[in-house]
């Protein structure tokens, strides 16, 4: 059975949202077992408190999305969101997922459960529509706005062991996010990163495909697409609000004039089916990946639907061992990792 310790009380929506999303999920996965983590008079209640495979774990504090970092890591020592993650550590679950302010997760899923070796920086991962009919992972999408070039390295590795764990492929492909395919465009960090990745590549420890560009994330031009928390966070709301264009098209276009609701209902069938497929809420559900432990980052905003979705992923990773995986890669690249390291260390006089 599958434990996921779930912060119940995080997001802009709290229990309203994240416990019918519990229902919904449980109702799916029979065999997962679910701790409900928060104020216990506002998880009490409804029919999740007597469930048979959900038990509630007491937290005093919560949250806000506006708290700063700090106040969040060092003043709120009995967070649901602290609380959910230390269920990881102490083995009670497999895994945790909150929708709790993205910084603060980061820095209490990294203090509690700590990085794994040769990983200086956890990222956040998740996946996007592409062309191709699957889904694109993408890294890092906002835990880390300023890289090196041995953190993009390090996102490479990290990529390739979540997609080789949980999807289809055992030897994806990693394009690094650039303005041009040439070797010779870009920054210097992403100049430097393209050099690890290539020797990487010559190594045989990374299948590198090259230099992508924002349009080969929806092409479906690779598997995985690499690049810094600031490019990857813009990339990802961009396309969350092309759903929300097509919404809101289709809304408008049925109360305007006869011929332009008949005009939208001939196409409404091929624009439903393409605003379903690019549904931000269906991908909802990003992987901190770098820790030792499994913690899934859910919008903020996310409706009970996305978060289910969430919760899922969370599931999926657990039951198919993702963690032991991710770590054997990484076993497999810490040479690889430990030698762009020192290239990287400034010489000692």
């Amino acid at each position: 059975m599958i434990t996921v310790a779930v912060d119940c009380m995080g997001g802009d929506h709290g229990p309203s949202v994240t416990l019918p999303a519990c229902e919904a999920f449980l109702r799916q996965h029979p065999d997962a077992h679910l701790l409900l983590v928060g104020r216990p008079d506002a998880l009490s209640v409804g029919p999740l408190a007597t469930h048979e495979r959900c038990r509630v774990v007491a937290a005093s504090e919560v949250v806000a999305m506006d708290d700063p970092v700090e106040v969040a890591l060092r003043r709120k020592k009995d967070s649901s969101m602290r609380v959910a993650i230390e269920q990881v550590k102490s083995g009670a679950a497999q895994a945790a997922v909150s929708a709790g302010n993205t910084g603060a997760l980061m820095a209490i899923a990294r203090y509690v459960l700590k990085t794994l070796d040769g990983i200086d920086r956890p990222a956040i991962a998740t996946r996007m529509p592409n062309a191709r009919g699957g889904a694109t992972t993408v890294l890092d999408l906002g835990a880390n706005v300023d890289c090196t070039a041995e953190h993009l390295l390090q996102f490479a590795v990290l990529g390739s062991a979540l997609v080789a764990a949980t999807g289809d492929r055992s030897d994806p492909t990693v394009g690094l996010l650039n303005v041009g395919e040439e070797v010779i465009k870009g920054s210097e960090v992403i100049k430097r990163a393209g050099a690890l990745l290539r020797d990487a590549a010559a190594r045989g420890d990374l299948n590198f495909h090259g230099n992508v560009e924002g349009d080969d994330i929806f092409k479906g031009t690779t598997d995985i697409v690499v690049c810094d928390g600031f490019v990857g966070n813009v990339a990802l709301k961009a396309s969350e609000g092309l759903a929300a264009m097509i919404g809101g098209f289709l809304k408008q276009e049925f109360s305007s004039s006869i011929g332009r609701k008949i005009a939208a209902i001939v196409a409404y069938p091929v624009l439903s089916s393409f605003k379903r497929r690019v549904d931000h809420r269906r991908y909802n559900g990003a992987a901190l990946l770098g820790l030792q432990g499994l913690v899934f980052k859910s919008h903020g905003s996310a409706d009970a639907f996305a978060f289910e979705q969430a919760l899922s992923r969370a599931y999926d990773a657990a039951a198919r061992g993702m963690l032991p995986d991710v770590r054997e890669r990484i076993a497999r690249a810490r040479p690889l990792l430990s030698a762009s390291d020192a290239a990287a260390a400034p010489p000692i006089s």
